[in-house]
């Protein structure tokens, strides 16, 4: 058969592939293919810096996801994982784990991103540090998350939950007990969705980074 047949073909296989799930990019630019980056703020000031582990209501345990106290604290780099489509690059709007890139040494937990189950229904869902998903297990569901492009730059995203697949919901930021933490909603009283750049680390920052909580 004519190679330009096959060639066609792999290349609509490519299109269809992607069509819908274009590369995330840095702050730079640049597409982002794996390793590690910095979730930073798309502005800058005193609400925070960087995104680390942090603890509520005086509890070491369980950790959430929230905002370092420092503007100038970058935080712990995160990791993509765990995309459905064939694609090398970390796509946008599709299911995604996301873990924070530093060796658990409190709660003999990992890292990953949980969706919190309801305390209560008027009380916000935040986002805690959890356990590995496994394939098909109990509640995966709550630790697939998409990366979306927003209007206010280029290189801008946030981050939203989408509970059946289809019904997505902006991960917003709420302050309890002084600490900044990412819940599920991004409506009053969360204010708006958490916008965010990313930042390559380098390997000898990921490597030097330890257990640290605010």
């Amino acid at each position: 058969m004519n190679p330009m047949f096959y060639f066609l073909l792999a290349l609509t296989t490519i299109l269809a592939a992607t069509a819908n799930a274009g590369p995330v990019l840095d702050v730079n630019g640049d597409i982002i293919f794996g390793g590690s980056y910095y979730v930073l703020p798309l502005i800058w000031g005193p609400t925070g810096g960087g995104l680390t582990l942090v603890s509520r209501g005086g509890n070491q345990c369980p950790l959430f996801i929230g905002q370092a106290r420092s503007e100038v604290n970058r935080g712990i780099p995160v990791k993509f994982s765990n995309w459905r489509s064939r694609v090398g690059f970390v796509p946008e709007s599709e299911n995604l784990n996301i873990q924070m890139d530093v060796e658990p040494k409190v709660c003999a937990r990992s890292t990953y991103w949980w969706v919190t189950p309801a305390p209560s229904p008027w009380r916000s869902l935040f986002i805690a540090a959890g356990p590995k998903p496994e394939a098909g297990g109990e509640d995966s569901s709550r630790s697939f998350f998409q990366i979306k492009k927003t209007s206010a730059n280029f290189h801008a995203y946030k981050f939203v939950y989408c509970s059946d697949g289809n019904d997505c919901i902006d991960v917003g930021t709420n302050v309890e007990g002084g600490v900044r933490g990412l819940v599920i909603g991004s409506t009053p009283p969360f204010g708006n969705p958490y916008e965010v750049v990313f930042v390559k680390a380098t390997e000898t920052e990921t490597s030097s980074k330890t257990m640290s909580i605010i």
